[in-house]
């Protein structure tokens, strides 16, 4: 049988694919601190090196990325091949929330943060944060804690540009309770099991 819809009883005593039975796959769930200049993808058009390219030589199985992060930042990245657990994770309607440390140029002011936290309009999307913090500033540029529980392309780039404020750096440190803590950049680590159902909680609590 070769029709993809075509339905399995449920008293199917065994089902094969060319002969061999199907088995179920191990669940794997990984965090990796993405490094800059990596492109999120399975592959490039444009030749450029993706997140698969760094773990080429981790001995993983094939796993999909949980959401995205641009090609120019950096910071927690989690893959597995568990559909179910990435989708609870990425699906809007669930608010995870995500934090990031982002490096400005200029010094934004309170009146810029609670702008950040009001939202503007870009492109006929409302862009805003959840949270923003002044973690700390110098004489041109200044770090801010920015945390978001909705996801839109590159949504903390246009929404700080809509203010008149470019992005030099911009790091994931948090998906919901999960920490990027002291994990090395480049390097990977499995989760475990707690970690595994602290996030899956995280979007049943909604």
């Amino acid at each position: 049988m070769r029709d993809p819809y075509h339905p399995t009883p449920i008293d199917q005593p065994r089902i094969a694919i060319d002969g061999h039975a199907a088995e179920s796959v191990q669940a794997v769930y990984v965090a990796f601190n993405k490094p800059r200049g990596l492109v999120v993808s399975t592959a490039d058009e444009q030749g450029r090196n993706t997140v698969y390219t760094a773990l080429a030589e981790a001995g993983l199985p094939w796993l999909g990325p949980v959401g995205r992060l641009d090609k120019a930042s950096e910071g927690l990245l989690l893959l597995s091949n568990d559909t179910t657990w990435a989708a609870g994770i990425t699906e809007p309607a669930t608010h995870v929330a995500k934090t990031y440390h982002v490096q400005v140029a200029g010094q934004p002011d309170e009146s810029a943060l609670a702008a950040m936290r009001v939202g503007v309009g870009d492109a006929g999307e409302l862009l805003r944060a959840k949270q923003v913090t002044l973690l700390r500033a110098g004489e041109k540029n200044a770090w801010l804690e920015v945390v978001l529980d909705e996801g839109r392309n590159r949504h903390i780039r246009r929404l700080l540009a809509a203010l008149g404020f470019d992005v030099l750096r911009l790091i994931r440190v948090a998906i919901g309770p999960l920490a990027l803590g002291n994990l090395a950049k480049g390097q990977w680590r499995r989760l475990d099991e707690d970690e595994v159902r602290s996030l899956a909680t995280t979007t049943t609590r909604r």
